[in-house]
């Protein structure tokens, strides 16, 4: 498949970075006897950063292939496998 954009690539690295840290503050917080319901925020406000960056390169893809359908198809990616990908993130 086309390469990602850099500027889509450099803002996942970011968001993964801060992810990062994020998971580790959770591990902290473990660490350090925090409730459970503080706990569980955190994780959740992670997934859904995880969630975002997925969705951000997976549309950088359907961006690429909806300007150039036959040039995907080429490269493998059909509606199909792109219906699946995107549900896998849901």
């Amino acid at each position: 498949m086309s390469e990602t954009p850099e500027h889509v690539v450099a803002a996942a690295r970011r968001r993964l970075r801060r992810i990062q840290g994020q998971l580790g503050g959770v591990v902290t917080m473990i660490e350090d006897g925090r409730s459970c319901r503080e706990v569980i925020q955190q994780i959740a406000a992670a997934g859904k950063a995880l969630d975002r960056v997925g969705v951000s390169l997976l549309v950088s893809q359907l961006q690429y292939c909806l300007e150039d359908e036959e040039a995907a198809r080429g490269e493998g990616y059909d509606p199909a496998e792109v219906e699946r990908l995107f549900m896998s993130l849901t």
